[in-house]
Order: structure tokens, then sequence, then C-alpha cells
């Protein structure tokens, strides 16, 4: 049985992430994967990818650099995500890895217009969700967590627009078969999405934003969760 890859583009707070594990962790866990089961490599510290040959599947994790930024390693990744399409490797990204793999694929990602998102927010299928292998389950409206500044503001040609949202219109697209990506977090829980709005509520309150309104909307998002062990049995079942 060939091995999960985690693409680990980024990571929590240290502090945070020594508490509960980082993204990888969560990830993994997300996806009920078992010890020596999947693989992470960091390529927000320079590690290349491998042939994606070689696995199963991918996730792209989320981080806190964003895709503008003039950094190799985002070029590098960018440029592994098109190779990995190419190839027909299941391929899952999250908030920064939505936004890389639509501007890797011909879309283009940039700040929201509107600024950040962050909370609980209502994610709503679209028809085009209704064949899909992943999303055709889910309930129409769903709620997933979010905290993110950059969106990807243009999808790539031909993808298809799965989920959409009041802030967002492009909260989960796919291209081709096999490479989905979401804006939300379906491996945040509701303690991370409150630890991330505490961290940021300084700068929240300093864009006049009503904290106690966003820290308001936190709850479960079990079926937003459940996209990570829905895309670990899609690629099992290849």
């Amino acid at each position: 049985m060939q091995k999960f890859l985690i693409v680990k583009a980024g990571g929590t707070f240290a502090d945070y992430a020594a508490e509960r594990g980082d993204f990888e962790d969560w990830t993994a866990r997300g996806m009920a994967l078992e010890n020596g089961s999947w693989v992470s490599v960091n390529v927000q510290a320079g590690e290349l990818p491998p042939d994606p040959a070689d696995f199963a599947g991918a996730v792209i994790t989320g981080s806190h650099d964003m895709v503008t930024d003039d950094l190799s390693w985002i070029a590098d990744t960018a440029a592994w995500v098109r190779r990995a399409v190419r190839s027909g490797l299941p391929l899952f990204g999250i908030c920064f890895g939505h936004q890389l793999m639509a501007d890797a694929l011909g879309g283009r990602a940039d700040y929201h217009p509107d600024g950040v998102e962050i909370g609980t927010a209502d994610i709503t299928r679209t028809r085009a969700s209704g064949d899909d292998p992943l999303f055709r389950g889910l309930p129409e409206v769903f709620p997933g967590h979010v905290t993110h500044a950059q969106t990807a503001l243009k999808l790539p040609e031909g993808a298809a627009l799965l989920a959409t949202g009041s802030h967002d219109p492009h909260q989960a697209f796919r291209v081709g078969e096999s490479a989905w990506g979401v804006q939300f977090h379906p491996e945040f829980d509701a303690p991370a999405i409150r630890e991330y709005i505490a961290r940021r509520e300084a700068e929240l309150r300093g864009q006049g934003r009503d904290v106690a309104a966003i820290r308001a909307t936190v709850r479960d998002t079990p079926q937003s969760a459940s996209l990570l062990k829905l895309f670990a049995a899609y690629c099992r079942a290849r």
C-alpha cells in the first residue's frame, strides 16, 4: 500500500504546536491515518516534494506565508503541483494549499478585497458538487473554520466550483478528476479556531472588527472535517 504525503507549507504558532501538534499532525489525524502510513515534507523549510508516483495521495497544508510572497519554496511547490496534477496524483489543498493550487494551475491568488475572514463560516455547495466524489454527500450548507487574508480570486480555467460562501465565493473547487482545493480548514477543530481568533484579537479590533461576534460564530464542523477521511478513502479506492 502506497503512503500518503503531507506537504507542509507552514505551521501553527510554535508554542501551540508544542501543545497540540502541527498542521501535518492535525491533517493526519483528520484523515485517520495510522503511524507509518504517511510522510511529511517541509517545503517551507526548503525540502523538495518527492516523486508524485510514489504516493496514494497528497495534502498541501495551510501556511502563515502568502502565495504572493516572493519566496523560492513557493515557486518550487507550485511547479510540483503542476507536475503532480499532470501525473494524476490525487491532491487536496487547504487554505494556502487551495490558493497555491489555484494560482499554479492558471488561476490567481491574492489578498481578498474585503479583508480577513476568520471564525466559522457557512459553506454552501454548488450544483456542480452533486456528482463530486467528496462533496456530494455533504449537506447543502455546512460549517467550516476559516482564517485567511488571501484567497483564490480566480479559479483555473475549467475548474469545477464546488462550494461558495458569503465572504469568499471560491470556498472549494476541483480541477480534473482528483485535485481539490478548499479555502476552509477541515483539519481545525473549534479550540484551534478560537486560538487563532485570540491570537489575532488586537489586529482584528484595530480593523474595527467585532471580536465577540466572530467568537460567537464558532461551532463544531463535523461535515467539513469529514472531507479529509473522504479524501483518504477516495485515494485508497483508486
